[in-house]
């Protein structure tokens, strides 16, 4: 989502302390530090490393095994073919009562031996079951015979009863792709946008890269991708995100919404409450590894290691790097009301608080009249600050306040309780949407401690929202415990028939710690800069959501194409009508198919999307040869998320690649043109992962609405899409205010006649959408479906802005 902006502006700054260093030292230091850092998190997680590196057998297979031998002894036969006798001679002799002694412990020994290599070949067979990617890049309803064959293997090998982090030992590592396909594919996908001259022109650092550089470059991400988990993901962390020194408010947040049409209960402690209490009963199953592991096809795990800094986790700033700091437990929240912050308890001594306890808590707080502090209420707009100017600023408050930030900082999670409402309102339903983006992207600059893993954001009628900071996980891991989330504290946990939590308060529980900031007065100024900083920067942000209730997934899957793909070309259908041009397109995709994987980017303005765009604005073209010209451009966005997925995208390569040669002092005009690219079009999908949890048939209204970010470029879009149920797609649209190019409510219009064009093209979707749109959405907002005007393709060619 949000790794788009990040991704675009980074440049690491290393630094040496002599003036002249070996080529290869800094280099081999830091693909050694990686392994090392590696190694630490094993050894961080012992006991979670001995759970699941026995997997998928279990500590009572040893038992059985050990039972097995000494049963054999017992009728005299002896399955070890002599090892146990040689065992038992290797020894000591403590003689007499203990002779027996020893024959018990040689069969232990030989099994625990027995056993590990059994393990230890379960381990290796999987691995290298789980390294065929052959069913991910067959069509969509087919499986061929060696595929069968795969999966009834990886049943077999896999085991039962998985817990989350079961597979992580099994997983294959993520492949360095050739440097050849690299360049080959990045050419590639720039023809589209560049002009002849231009493309020849990149086309021949290309060539100089191959013939001076690649080899050279290469050589050491082979070398990195032996000795550390991942050869990109902590270079990804750490240099496009925390060596940023970008605000993180907009360019490095993502958001999440509540349910867009219903909120369970107006009573804003109360939705507090259960909101806090589900989210702790989610971080309780997360210790205990009872989250089940993410399975594609109900069989292929993706790796789980970005969901072990969810809660507890912090961003530190630092002058030239940011660190993350991530505590084992913690058994408070921080609270921001009107100005001032609090510390509430999560846990009593019988064990986590009820929701009625905490929503008690919550509603202390909100009739609390005692007003902020001089300068208390603005404090968390230097979050939104550039990293480097907190950096030096929390020094300062550290010597000052150290307790105060230590109870922000160490907190499970971060609670702002707004003091506005926010959500879909009938009188305005668009731009209460749009203000509802708005207050969970950027809010007012001061009311969300952006530094935290996540901030729960409760408005006044009871509405939720999540911001989210990027750098230590992505989206679908916060995604998975939003869904949780929200089911669990709707559902399961329930309100009472006047709003208010289920069960009883506590009246012997404490009163919520006020924090108290003794602020020197040198700081004053630079909150009064991060404030003014964040005022502009948030009202510099157009956000525009809107859900479209036309059509959705069932339909594009009757159509026999790929959802994502098909929302995919309709957008750069839209953007080409909206620009009148092409521009290069980010979308970014999940590796977590391999160990510690993150993200791949695909870029969506293929060759062959704009050959459908383009025949789409010609009038001589006729509806069939529209089509084929969109299943083509389909097939080929597919064939790059399929590869992308598998490690063969090129994006991270590139980048990889760009990292070495800066610490090897190598200038290569090829990758500094690579990474000077402007996005400006950012696309995300957001995924719907826990099916089971939704019911979208009798309660169709309760289902996530998915979430956003901000611009990539100044003068670009970010777009990000959900698929709500069968029949309803979300979108949220976010542009700049200053540009004069981009208009979030404009490009809105273009998706939404793109896809109902694109849906024209088939005989089924003139049909479907002769009768008409009949979504959740179609009552909830002015039916906005009835009423939006259908374009007709060819009648209008795009008139770009007079200033493109």
């Amino acid at each position: 989502m949000a790794e788009a902006h990040q991704a675009v502006g980074f440049r690491p700054s290393l630094t040496s302390g002599t003036t002249e260093v070996e080529l290869s030292a800094p280099v081999l230091q830091e693909i050694y530090l990686s392994g090392l850092r590696s190694w630490k998190r094993h050894l961080s997680r012992f006991w979670n490393d001995f759970l699941t590196g026995v997997f998928p057998a279990s500590p009572l297979s040893w038992l059985f095994l050990f039972s097995a031998i000494q049963l054999s002894w017992f009728l005299q036969l002896d399955p070890s073919l002599g090892l146990t006798e040689k065992i038992k001679e290797l020894l000591p002799d403590w003689g007499g009562q203990y002779h027996r002694l020893r024959g018990v412990l040689a069969a232990a020994l030989f099994a625990s031996c027995l056993w590990g290599a059994l393990i230890f070949t379960l381990h290796v067979a999987l691995r290298l079951l789980l390294s065929y990617h052959g069913w991910l890049l067959e069509p969509h309803g087919a499986m061929s015979s060696p595929t069968k064959t795969w999966l009834a293997l990886v049943r077999i090998f896999s085991g039962r009863h998985p817990m989350l982090f079961s597979y992580q030992r099994s997983l294959p590592r993520q492949p360095v792709p050739s440097v050849q396909d690299t360049v080959r594919k990045y050419l590639e996908s720039v023809r589209p946008v560049l002009s002849d001259e231009d493309f020849d022109w990149m086309a021949t650092l290309a060539q100089e890269f191959l013939r001076l550089q690649a080899s050279v470059l290469q050589w050491y991400l082979w070398l990195k991708s032996w000795w550390a988990s991942n050869y990109v993901s902590d270079w990804w962390e750490e240099f496009v995100y925390l060596r940023s020194r970008n605000s993180l408010m907009v360019n490095s947040n993502y958001y999440m919404m509540d349910f867009l049409y219903v909120t369970p209960t107006p009573v804003q402690a109360a939705r507090a409450g259960n909101a806090v209490h589900a989210l702790l009963l989610y971080r309780y199953r997360l210790n205990r590894q009872e989250i089940l592991p993410t399975l594609l096809m109900g069989m292929r795990p993706l790796c789980s290691a970005q969901y072990e800094r969810i809660f507890n986790t912090t961003r530190v700033p630092g002058v030239q790097k940011d660190h993350i700091r991530h505590l084992r437990d913690s058994r408070h929240v921080a609270v921001f009301h009107r100005g001032r912050f609090f510390r509430v308890g999560t846990h009593s001594q019988s064990g986590l608080l009820s929701p009625r306890a905490l929503e008690q808590q919550f509603q202390r707080i909100l009739d609390d009249p005692s007003p902020a502090c001089p300068h208390e209420e603005h404090l968390a707009a230097l979050t939104a600050a550039p990293r480097d100017m907190w950096a030096q600023v929390r020094r300062s408050l550290k010597s000052q306040a150290e307790d105060a930030l230590e109870a922000v900082e160490g907190a499970a999670f971060f609670v702002s309780l707004d003091s506005e409402p926010a959500g879909l309102t009938r009188e305005d339903p668009a731009a209460s949407l749009d203000a509802y983006a708005h207050a969970l992207l950027a809010g007012r600059g001061h009311d969300r401690w952006y530094d935290k893993s996540f901030t729960l954001i409760v408005f006044s009628n009871g509405k939720l929202g999540l911001s989210v900071e990027h750098s230590w996980a992505d989206c679908p891991i916060s995604g998975h415990m939003w869904e949780f989330t929200l089911t669990t504290e709707c559902f399961q946990l329930g309100y009472s028939v006047d709003g208010h939590c289920k069960g009883h308060p506590d009246p012997a529980l404490p009163q919520p710690q006020r924090l108290h900031w003794d602020l020197p007065n040198k700081i004053h100024l630079s909150i009064s800069l991060a404030l003014r900083g964040a005022e502009t920067l948030s009202g510099d942000i157009d956000c525009h959501v809107f859900p479209f209730s036309h059509f959705g997934k069932s339909f594009i899957k009757r159509c026999h194409l790929s959802s994502d793909s098909f929302i995919q070309v309709a957008l750069q259908l839209a953007h080409f009508r909206d620009r009148g041009q092409f521009c290069l397109t980010y979308e970014s995709t999940m590796t977590r198919l391999f160990l510690e994987g993150r993200t791949e980017t695909v870029r969506s303005c293929t060759r062959e999307a704009c050959n459908f765009v383009r025949a789409m604005e010609d009038k001589e073209k006729t509806d069939p040869q529209c089509l084929a010209l969109f299943r083509m451009a389909v097939d080929k966005h597919q064939a790059l998320l399929k590869a992308a997925m598998c490690g063969q995208g090129f994006d991270r390569h590139l980048f990889a690649l760009y990292i070495v040669s800066q610490f090897l002092h190598l200038q290569s005009p090829f990758l500094d043109q690579v990474h000077s690219e402007q996005w400006q079009l950012a696309t995300s999908q957001i995924p719907v992962q826990q099916t089971h949890l939704f019911d979208v048939y009798n309660y169709p209204d309760y289902v996530s609405s998915g979430g956003g970010f901000g611009p990539v470029d100044d003068h670009g879009y970010g777009v990000s899409y959900i698929f709500m149920g069968d029949d309803t797609i979300t979108f949220h649209i976010s542009s700049r205010k200053s540009s004069t190019k981009t208009d979030s409510h404009r490009l809105g219009q273009h998706i939404e006649d793109a896809l109902l064009d694109a849906a024209s093209l088939f005989q089924e979707g003139r049909q479907h959408l002769k009768r008409g749109c009949r979504g959740p959405g179609e009552d909830n907002l002015g039916n906005r479906c009835g009423s939006l005007p259908r374009h007709t393709r060819g009648s209008r060619v795009p008139t770009p802005p007079t200033n493109l």
